[in-house]
């Protein structure tokens, strides 16, 4: 396996960059410095090397002038100037590379520097989909930043994201990253557990504490002692519990159910939801105070739907784990059929894609999933498990992810902003189906001809362009 080389001190940097190249089928090493680097060097080969100009023991430039990389090298730097470029080359750079850079030209360089050899097909090279965290998309690259910064404190993450975006994969990929990565890590849904059994199941209980306590138990804050708990739906919470747990993130101390004496307990706590916790706080159902000790770091997690450009690497790699699974050759995703995958709206996000993939592994027919394959697993999938969207659910779904953009900053003027986004797209719609016919629009929408012209002249649409 041919092998990469990263010499920069920003842990986010060496993070992105190792995930790009080991998509690409490279075995990286990551160095912080230019002694680590130096190291590396002396007992391997490198195919290509990315190298930061500014590192903390020396200049990235010097060493590459000094000879010390015999490899292919590409210069990282803030810098952005024609003579910094420049200098990069005479030194003997391969590319010059500034920050923040774009990941495709990542991936062309590697491509640069591999032996050319008849490419695999795409839909059948062996994917691990670790963790389903893949994407090349920019929201997946901010996110992945995120993580790659905020995994080494111990500082609370509150997770937020619609179902199935794979919010306690990214508290998974945390924990891996951080320094309790050899210690447990214990995920609990609190919804999936009966409000009177919550307490019991976090804290643990002593013999006797309730009907059916035969004997002590430890609950999940002792069990994740050292390590990591992570607590999905958070905002299921019962409020009375929330107290307790305010308490706990406070103190670091937690008391079993049926005990008076207190334990102190060393755990890194992240949560996650798919709700919007500000409203909660509002409706009374969820403490303001513990909404600000959870949401020291907030890391949001993009739908399927907004992140498109990463449904083919997804679809590859759930495709290859249903066929793994099943002992069974993955078929080929053709193109159309790709394209179709892409166009679908996956209001159950990765976790509905992955049925679906499952789905196609199992009753494809042949060798390669056409596009008529893909349109039958999705019209099925739909029947089984989706029932249409109506206009309300939509509006509310899009408005619930305008609040989540918007934090916890108070929102003014809602009403009017919400009008001047639908207005202007429901005229071009309606111009569409009246062929730019004013009147014929006017009835359509059940307006005055006057109140149509008006809004035609506020929102600048022309709808002669609509005559056919």
């Amino acid at each position: 396996m041919l092998k990469a080389l990263i010499v920069d001190d920003d842990s986010g940097i060496r993070w992105v960059l190792s995930k790009v190249l080991s998509e690409q089928g490279f075995e990286v090493i990551e160095a912080a410095d230019l002694a680590t680097a130096k190291d590396a060097v002396g007992l391997a080969s490198f195919a290509i090397i990315f190298l930061d100009v500014f590192l903390p023991d020396g200049n990235g430039m010097q060493a590459l002038e000094s000879g010390l990389f015999e490899a292919p090298v590409v210069m990282l730097t803030a810098e952005t100037t024609f003579d910094h470029a420049v200098e990069a080359y005479r030194a003997g750079a391969m590319e010059y590379l500034p920050k923040p850079f774009d990941l495709d030209e990542v991936r062309k360089l590697a491509e640069r520097v591999k032996p050319k050899v008849k490419q695999t097909p795409r839909a059948v090279k062996k994917q691990q989909a670790k963790g389903l965290i893949l994407g090349k998309s920019q929201a997946m690259q901010q996110l992945f930043r995120m993580i790659a910064k905020v995994a080494a404190s111990d500082m609370t993450v509150l997770i937020t994201g619609e179902s199935g975006t794979g919010k306690e994969l990214v508290a998974q990929e945390l924990h891996s990253q951080s320094p309790r990565k050899n210690k447990p890590f214990v995920a609990i849904n609190t919804a999936a557990i009966p409000a009177d059994l919550l307490e019991a199941e976090l804290f643990g209980h002593e013999k006797g504490a309730f009907t059916g306590a035969d004997k002590s138990r430890e609950g999940h804050f002792e069990q994740a002692d050292g390590g990591t708990l992570f607590l999905d739906e958070i905002g299921d919470m019962p409020l009375a519990l929330q107290a307790k747990m305010l308490r706990v993130l406070e103190t670091g101390q937690v008391q079993r159910v049926g005990s008076t004496m207190s334990k102190q307990v060393n755990v890194r706590l992240l949560a996650a939801t798919h709700q919007f916790l500000p409203q909660k706080i509002k409706d009374g159902k969820f403490r303001e105070d513990l909404y600000y000790r959870l949401n020291v770091i907030p890391v949001q997690i993009p739908p399927l739907r907004d992140r498109r450009d990463d449904i083919p690497a997804l679809a590859d790699a759930l495709l290859q784990d249903a066929a793994d699974e099943l002992s069974i050759a993955a078929p080929i995703l053709l193109d159309d059929a790709l394209g179709l995958l892409q166009r679908f709206e996956w209001r159950g996000n990765v976790r509905e894609l992955k049925n679906v993939m499952r789905r196609l592994a199992v009753l494809t027919p042949g060798a390669s999933i056409t596009m008529q394959d893909v349109a039958l697993a999705l019209g099925s999938h739909e029947s089984q498990e989706d029932k249409p969207e109506m206009l309300g659910e939509a509006v509310k779904r899009c408005i619930t992810r305008y609040f989540h953009q918007l934090g916890y900053a108070d929102i003014h003027g809602l009403h009017q902003h919400v009008l001047e986004q639908v207005e202007p797209a429901l005229l071009h719609l309606v111009l569409e189906k009246a062929e730019g016919n004013q009147l014929k629009t006017a009835e359509m929408l059940g307006l005055n001809r006057n109140t149509v012209r008006k809004m035609l002249k506020q929102y600048e649409i022309e709808a002669s362009l609509y005559k056919k």
